[in-house]
C-alpha cells in the first residue's frame, strides 16, 4: 500500500467522510499478503504544534512505514508566503524499489503525476489498483491515472469499511451504537484487489 497522505486526506473529506486507518490496512491485509503500508506527508516544522503529528505518531506506532520532510516556505510572485510539500518523488522511489517483491500495487491518490510511475511498475509485471473518486466535485482522479491502472476502486465504495465509526454515548440502559458490519468476509469491497 502506497499512501498520498493528502490527496487520500482531501478525497475522504470530499466524500464527507474520515479514515479509519487501522480498518483500511486489516481489511486490505484480510485479502492478500500486505508486505508493507508506507504513508507519505510532509510536515510543518516550525509550528509549535502540527494538527497532523498525532495521526503520524499513531500510524507510526500502528503498522505504517511513515515517509515525511519538512515543509519549505517560500513566497510568490506576488509576495504571498506559501507552502510546499509534495511527496511524489519519495513515493515513486518506493514504489519503484518495491516493485521487484511485490505482484501487486495500491496507490491511494488520483494525481496524474504517477501515471508514468504506474506505467512502469506495470512492463515489470505488476499489477496496479488505484484508490480514489470520481464522485467527488470535482472529481479527485485524474482520468489518466485511472486509465493507466488495471484496476480502479471507487473510495466512496470502500467508505462502509474503512470509515471512522464515531460512536455517541446512549443513556445507561440503552446498548450502544453497533459498528459498521465487516464486508471482507462477505466477499466485499477488498475483494476486487
Amino acid at each position: 500500500m502506497f499512501i498520498d497522505g493528502a490527496n487520500l486526506y482531501a478525497a475522504a473529506r470530499s466524500l464527507g467522510f474520515d479514515i479509519d486507518y487501522k480498518r483500511l490496512r486489516d481489511g486490505f491485509a484480510s485479502e492478500g499478503r500486505l508486505v508493507r503500508a508506507f504513508y507519505y506527508t510532509a510536515l510543518v516544522e516550525d509550528q509549535e504544534y502540527s494538527p497532523i503529528r498525532p495521526l503520524v505518531d499513531w500510524l507510526d506506532y500502528n503498522g505504517y512505514t511513515m515517509v515525511t520532510k519538512p515543509t519549505k516556505e517560500f513566497t510568490d510572485a506576488s509576495g504571498r508566503r506559501k507552502i510546499k510539500g509534495n511527496m511524489d518523488i519519495e513515493l515513486a522511489i518506493d514504489v519503484m524499489e518495491m516493485a521487484e517483491r511485490v505482484d501487486h500495487i495500491l496507490l491511494f491518490s488520483g494525481d496524474g503525476d504517477f501515471r508514468r510511475l504506474v506505467e512502469a511498475v506495470q512492463r515489470k509485471g505488476v499489477r496496479v489498483s488505484v484508490i480514489s473518486t470520481v464522485r467527488s466535485q470535482p472529481p479527485m482522479v485524474a482520468d489518466e491515472l485511472r486509465r493507466q491502472a488495471d484496476n480502479f476502486i471507487e473510495l466512496q465504495d470502500l467508505a462502509p469499511s474503512i470509515a471512522r465509526v464515531h460512536h455517541h454515548r446512549e443513556p445507561m440502559g440503552n446498548p450502544g451504537t453497533p459498528g459498521a458490519p465487516d464486508m471482507s468476509s462477505q466477499g466485499g469491497p477488498y475483494a476486487n484487489f
